[in-house]
């Protein structure tokens, strides 16, 4: 990574970070528009990726607490911080439809707090939660271990903290991208840095099944947690690996740019290539590019029309309707 310049590195923590929001957000179930991720990222850390998209405060809030355990993991982690973290997660004091205490620890109203699975009637208890009365206890006794100067390894206290506060389960939903954040930030210490080529939450959303078999094994179980330690840094190990695919991905988006001339590209362009270089979903349509770029039918077909003649766009399909297009292979 070192060889990379600035505007390459920039990149390439820009789509690590992308990753770290949308992965660890799937994990729960929960899907956030990337584009949206994108935008708010590059916006916060004053980055230039030319047009961003509006961004709902959903995402706002998932990306502002995910930058501040990463961007800040210097600063201490305390109670008022991860109240903070919290509020953003759910600015609308609701978890989905459901009305939850938000920026405080749960209490013992909806009675107690348990992991569950299953249809109504037959669900299965994957794991109890402590009572809400052990909970300012619990979590002062978490924070000063986290915050205290050990002999304990960083990446390995990555991993416990991970572990012990998502077993105290805290807050009344959120406390699995918390957790992740927690663990980030411990990472980033490990590291002394602010930059990170490689997503933790990106390999955990690979491996979630296995991810939640050991965490419901380990709670179950007795005080040993070696397999948990042991699963953790071996996914830690494999997202290492997984940051060759995100340095790929940014090689090929710089190789783009050297080969084609921007200046002879107009804005719509220019953004719609952006787009398809980050990894566009669906296929691209001139429907879906009058829409995105705000631009009539018309012009968006004159838009692709010029990038096939400059061999940047090939036409997919049969045509009519159905037309998609993609970038030429280099």
């Amino acid at each position: 990574m070192e060889a990379l310049g600035f505007a390459l590195r920039e990149e390439a923590v820009l789509n690590t970070l992308t990753e770290d929001v949308l992965k660890s957000s799937e994990i729960e179930g929960e899907v956030l528009d990337k584009d949206q991720v994108r935008s708010s990222i590059a916006r916060r850390l004053g980055m230039d990726i030319g047009a961003l998209a509006p961004v709902d405060r959903n995402v706002e809030g998932v990306v502002e607490m995910m930058l501040d355990a990463t961007q800040h993991y210097d600063r201490p982690l305390n109670v008022e911080r991860l109240y903070g973290w919290h509020a953003a997660l759910f600015p609308t004091g609701r978890s989905g439809i459901t009305k939850i205490v938000v920026g405080a620890w749960r209490d013992g109203a909806a009675g107690p707090m348990q992991v569950v699975s299953g249809p109504i009637g037959r669900e299965r208890i994957h794991f109890e939660a402590p009572e809400a009365e052990r909970l300012d206890a619990e979590m002062n006794a978490f924070l000063q271990w986290f915050e205290a100067k050990s002999n304990i390894d960083p990446v390995i206290k990555s991993a416990i903290a991970h572990l012990w506060f998502v077993t105290i389960h805290p807050f009344e939903d959120g406390n699995g991208r918390i957790a992740r954040a927690i663990a980030d930030m411990a990472l980033a210490r490990s590291e002394q840095s602010t930059q990170r080529f490689y997503s933790m939450s990106a390999q955990i959303r690979f491996e979630r099944n296995a991810y939640y078999d050991r965490l419901e094994a380990t709670q179950k179980g007795d005080l040993d947690i070696t397999k948990w330690l042991a699963w953790f840094l071996a996914c830690l190990d494999r997202a290492f690996m997984g940051a060759d695919t995100i340095l790929a991905s940014v090689m090929v988006k710089a190789k783009f740019w050297e080969k084609h001339d921007v200046n002879v590209l107009n804005p719509r362009q220019r953004m719609m290539l952006t787009r398809l270089l980050d990894g566009f979903e669906g296929k691209l349509t001139s429907s879906k590019w009058a829409s995105i770029a705000k631009c009539s039918q018309d012009t968006a077909s004159r838009d692709i029309d010029d990038l096939i003649k400059r061999n940047i766009l090939v036409k997919d399909g049969s045509g009519g309707r159905s037309t998609s297009y993609s970038l030429i292979s280099e």
